[in-house]
């Protein structure tokens, strides 16, 4: 595959070789079960930045309010963010509405078939439209993600760490060269695949790899450095109140909306802020660690009495005392979702619990 390579069936080899390895180890992930050019795209961009089993559960959840893109073009905002709530990047929902929109009513609802059709959709970028051409079309073009390039610069031994345009022509050219022009899709899924679940950043599992034999590192490589994360401490309210009409489903939460001005998260629901963030451990309700992006969040919760929220809240957005039946379906953030699912105050599985962290909960 690389240019000092003398073997003429090298190619082939490594192709059957992947592709065979992949019919044997694949996980059956939702999104493998169709080859629908929306369901593919839909998939590939929540599986930007976030974990798979996450995913699983929200892309199911998705796939069942929105099954068509015209489904999904004619929904309100608030309603597609609702079932974005957790997976983070909130923008990418938005995006995604935006561009079905545009599809249902420039392209009558049709995709279209190429990639380089594909790219002119907006907020379509070369990976997803590769993705989709390739799996739900059979279009000869390769998907080139993270994943991908640690495999292919891993094989033929250059730095990863160098992540200037020549080496990006590199990669990108001998990913062209290895698609199996016969099974393109499964061709970039199998080597997706193989680099999430073999050729990992640390420790990789060199001897269940189909390419152990041809890669000229075997895992070891100079890789570009992890980003330090920041810390951050805040505190927020949990604030519960019970209604008019007696019962366990009559209980409300108070939540505030964020500005549609802010540049992240905007117009999503959370936990008022507290204006003090030195909570006394008497009054801890709870302790969470939140990741957005690079920033690690130390939460600290504290029970807030309804006679005592405009002067320990931080005033800010449009702020509502929401039936828990009702905040359950409501565009919350990840970490409003999180703590109240911790204080069995929501009717749904805590996202933590389908991939939990050793070290802590990041989504």
């Amino acid at each position: 595959m690389v240019k000092q390579d003398r073997e003429p069936g090298k190619p082939v080899r490594l192709r059957r070789q992947l592709l065979e390895w992949y019919a044997r180890n694949r996980r059956d992930l939702p999104w493998r079960r169709s080859r629908d050019p929306y369901a593919v795209w839909v998939s590939e961009i929540m599986l930007q930045q976030t974990r798979v089993a996450v995913v699983v559960e929200r892309y199911q959840a998705f796939m069942e309010r929105f099954p068509t893109l015209i489904s999904l073009a004619l929904a309100p905002e608030q309603e597609v963010l609702a079932l974005w709530s957790g997976l983070g990047y909130y923008g990418r929902a938005r995006n995604l509405r935006k561009a079905a929109q545009y599809v249902a009513d420039q392209h009558r609802g049709n995709l279209p078939a190429t990639a380089a059709e594909l790219r002119t959709l907006p907020g379509i970028g070369v990976y997803t439209a590769a993705a989709i051409a390739s799996i739900a079309h059979g279009e000869r073009v390769a998907v080139v993600d993270g994943n991908v390039e640690r495999v292919l610069c891993r094989m033929a031994g250059w730095e990863a760490g160098n992540s200037g345009a020549a080496l990006k022509r590199k990669i990108e050219e001998l990913a062209a060269q290895m698609v199996d022009p016969r099974q393109p899709g499964e061709f970039n899924q199998a080597l997706m695949e193989l680099g999430a679940t073999v050729c990992l950043p640390r420790n990789p599992l060199c001897p269940a790899c189909p390419f152990s034999t041809d890669c000229v590192t075997r895992g070891e490589h100079k890789t570009k450095p992890r980003s330090k994360m920041l810390s951050k401490e805040v505190a927020h309210a949990l604030s519960i109140r019970i209604g008019l009409q007696p019962g366990e489903a009559n209980r409300q939460v108070l939540l505030q909306q964020r500005p549609a001005s802010l540049t992240v998260m905007p117009g999503l629901w959370e936990l008022p802020a507290l204006r003090d963030p030195a909570v006394p451990d008497r009054e801890l309700r709870m302790t969470v660690r939140h990741a957005i992006m690079q920033v690690n969040y130390y939460v600290r919760i504290r029970t807030v009495f309804e006679d005592d929220v405009e002067a320990m809240i931080v005033p800010g957005g449009e702020r509502r005392w929401i039936p828990l039946a009702e905040a359950a379906q409501m565009a919350l953030t990840g970490l409003a979702r999180k703590v109240l699912t911790r204080a069995r105050l929501l009717p749904t599985a805590s996202l933590d619990a389908i991939a939990p962290q050793p070290d802590g909960d990041v989504l």
